[in-house]
């Protein structure tokens, strides 16, 4: 058994307690928080004999922790990696892999340097739709594709913001790209390829909050395709995030990790396509609370192998720092107003 603590329960921290419990081979075995009574509430909701604790130091000291999920805010990712890697434990980071790509480049090599598995939390790689849709591009199915859009139209209220005072920091939390949209600039990652630059605008348009809640991107692939990103939490009411991509021979559209639309030239009909009986996964168009599982577990459930087989995991350190790379980029261009390669 892989013996899994939680670091941080607040909104994300019982969505991976949860995953965890149907994890063939893996058990929670203690979960912690700066706020004690939350550390207290997950594991009396997690039942057996799952312990609370204030901290890391307390949660790495229970005897049988193998691996760590960091569920803390954003900006404190790397440096609690690095403490996780140091003491021999492997470590799941929830998305981002940090706000700052220097912390992002330590907890790399410092699990490197360890030999522990390091994985980033990108669970819509593990959608049904976006699975299939990858298979198709690694295999040359769909042609050339000259072209990548992501879309995340959501909203949240300044009670979001409020909630916390980390939120929209850019320290802490960062805006609507590294919150809500570190999941498209993954999965276009993903999909089509490294992004070599980035060229974006971006305001505070609808909130009281340091960081941006809009921001619209061009990029350019290694591959030369071109990409289009618009991220916001000012639309209401939200809607469910998009993926697309496009080419002389073919097109896809991915909403909310289901297929609803596949063209190939010379199927005009787009028979074989999407599957109208696919569920969709639920969007966090209006927030995380409520969010399925599903993905979440097959993400989990993956690094719980990696770690027993002694592989990598299917999504790495090094795929999470390459999504902030793009990240990093795109503000930076947004305040010089030119278009800036990425590291």
């Amino acid at each position: 058994m892989v013996g899994i603590g939680i670091l941080g329960c607040g909104t994300i921290g019982p969505l991976h307690a949860e995953a965890i419990a149907s994890i063939p081979g893996a058990r929670l075995v203690a979960v912690a928080d700066e706020r004690p009574e939350r550390a207290e509430e997950l594991a009396r909701k997690a039942g057996g004999d799952v312990v609370a604790r204030r901290d890391l130091a307390g949660l790495l000291a229970v005897p049988g922790v193998d691996l760590v999920c960091v569920c803390t805010p954003s900006g404190t990712h790397g440096e609690l990696g690095c403490a996780i890697a140091r003491a021999g434990r492997h470590v799941v980071l929830e998305k981002p892999i940090d706000t700052d790509p220097g912390a992002a480049d330590r907890v790399v090599a410092e699990a490197a340097r360890a030999g522990v598995v390091l994985s980033v939390i990108a669970q819509h790689r593990f959608d049904d739709g976006l699975a299939r849709l990858h298979r198709a591009l690694a295999t040359g199915e769909l042609g050339e594709i000259v072209l990548g859009e992501g879309r995340a139209w959501w909203y949240r209220t300044q009670a979001y913001y409020d909630a916390d005072a980390w939120r929209g920091t850019w320290a802490l939390d960062g805006g609507a790209l590294t919150n809500q949209g570190v999941h498209l600039v993954d999965l276009l990652c993903w999909l089509l390829g490294p992004v070599e630059s980035v060229f974006a605008r971006s305001r505070t348009a609808a909130h009281v909050m340091e960081a941006e809640d809009l921001l619209v991107a061009s990029l350019r692939f290694a591959s030369g395709a071109l990409g289009a990103l618009t991220v916001t939490t000012a639309s209401f009411p939200g809607a469910p995030e998009t993926i697309a991509v496009a080419g002389p021979e073919a097109s896809v559209l991915v909403e909310s990790g289901r297929v609803v639309s596949w063209r190939r030239a010379g199927d005009e009909t787009g028979a074989g396509g999407p599957d109208p009986a696919a569920p969709a996964v639920a969007s966090a168009a209006r927030g995380s609370r409520g969010l399925a599982v599903d993905a979440h577990r097959a993400q989990l459930r993956d690094v719980v192998d990696a770690v027993r087989e002694g592989r990598r995991p299917a999504v790495t350190g090094e795929d999470g720092r390459a999504a902030l790379g793009v990240i990093a980029a795109a503000y930076a261009s947004a305040r010089s107003g030119g278009d800036v390669a990425v590291d």
